[in-house]
């Protein structure tokens, strides 16, 4: 691939009004070119969510297969309840279009909308929940392997809807370089007169697939979609999924590493970034006797414009990119029976003043996939954290980071 600055087609779209009215989001924005300011939008998301299952994810990254791999539940639904409608008027619940149902931890942090009744012996999958300010707008995607592209639903003005593999940078990853990254269009023709339409992008895609498969489908895989077209967080979302079983030890430790590929978002001001590191997360199935422990570190950490430019860090007045660490806390479920984790991590840094004060802090998500007492397998794990901080290269910007992974043993 060759190396080509990215760009917003001129404008920048200003996100200065929210109103939540039910389950509608009622949100005003101006379009916004060099030099003024044209109409007033308002954009009205209702309640819509239709996952996406990344059931043919093994070919996202090949395109070597022939035909379109769909991964698209079709024109479904939710009412609320967990049950799904098909625009026709029937309705019907499945496992894997209950999306308003919310697994939860026994206590402290809850996972995300997916699955309803996750089992050790069943694939489970999970996506961004709706925060009311964008996030968790991903509702299909179908991926076209003969041109390695693929349809993302429900995100407004980002294209045709369809992703091409990225024009400035292609894949992340500083060693394994595993995972694929798509770009929407940044121009759109008017469907009549074929005048150019800015769209509020970059949109941009991530997707990891893991390297196992099972009865043909990759194991494992994740999806992140974020937009720098907004002068706040904006709209996409992320979703990642295992095939098949899972089956934990009941005594040990076990450590699953690798890289993660992300990206960062601003509120304040347009524009993105994307950024990778390694990740390392440790489980400790003998204790506490209360819960399994898991800890993780994510190191190493690196940031990129848009083309691909290095960021610099660490520097005065440079973006900060400190290791991560996860808490780890006794008395909480950090681990399910199915498989999966979820918890909190942050990090700190020392100000100007020489204190130490608080700067990122969210929250990570993940599924363990295969069996883990098979030495022959070891099993793997997918999943996805997210984190904000104020970013210290401007006053008053905030940016949210969402990295995506798939660890091995």
């Amino acid at each position: 691939m060759g190396t080509i600055s990215g760009g917003y087609g001129g404008k920048n779209l200003t996100l200065v009004e929210k109103v939540q009215v039910g389950s509608e989001l009622l949100i005003d924005s101006w379009g916004c070119g060099p030099d003024d300011c044209g109409n007033k939008t308002t954009y009205r998301l209702i309640d819509m969510f239709r996952i996406f299952s990344a059931v043919s994810f093994l070919a996202l990254v090949s395109a070597c297969s022939s035909g379109t791999q769909p991964f698209d539940f079709g024109d479904t639904t939710t009412d609320g309840t967990g049950t799904t409608t098909d625009g026709t008027g029937t309705t019907g619940t499945t496992q894997e279009e209950a999306a308003e149902v919310t697994g939860g931890l026994d206590v402290g942090v809850s996972l995300p909308d997916g699955s309803a009744a996750p089992s050790a012996t069943d694939s489970i999958f999970r996506f961004e929940s709706r925060d009311g300010s964008g996030g968790g707008l991903v509702s299909s995607v179908t991926y076209n392997a003969v041109d390695d592209e693929f349809t993302v639903d429900n995100l407004g003005f980002d294209g045709a809807n369809v992703y091409q593999r990225g024009a400035a940078v292609d894949t992340l990853g500083e060693n394994l370089r595993q995972y694929a990254v798509y770009d929407a269009d940044d121009i759109t023709p008017d469907s009549l007169d074929g005048d150019p339409i800015n769209q509020n992008g970059p949109y941009r895609a991530i997707v990891g697939v893991s390297k196992n498969a099972v009865a043909g489908e990759a194991r494992s895989s994740f999806a992140i979609v974020r937009t720098g077209g907004y002068r706040d967080y904006g709209f996409g979302g992320f979703i990642y999924e295992r095939n098949g079983a899972v089956t934990l030890p009941t005594t040990g430790q076990a450590r699953f590493d690798g890289e993660y590929a992300g990206i960062r978002v601003f509120q304040g001001r347009s524009g993105l970034e994307f950024t990778t590191g390694d990740i390392a997360i440790d489980i400790d199935f003998r204790d506490f006797n209360a819960n399994d422990a898991v800890n993780g570190l994510v190191s190493n950490r690196l940031a990129f414009e848009e083309d691909g430019t290095p960021i610099s860090t660490g520097g005065v007045g440079e973006l900060l990119a400190p290791d991560l660490f996860f808490t780890v806390v006794e008395g909480v479920q950090t681990l399910t029976d199915d498989g999966e984790i979820s918890g909190s991590l942050s990090n700190t840094i020392v100000n100007a003043a020489g204190a130490i004060e608080d700067y990122e802090s969210g929250t990570y998500y993940g599924i363990i996939a295969g069996d883990m007492t098979d030495a022959g397998d070891g099993g793997e794990l997918v999943g996805v954290f997210v984190v904000t901080s104020d970013d210290p290269r401007y006053e008053g910007i905030s940016a949210q980071e969402t990295g995506g992974f798939i660890l091995y043993r």
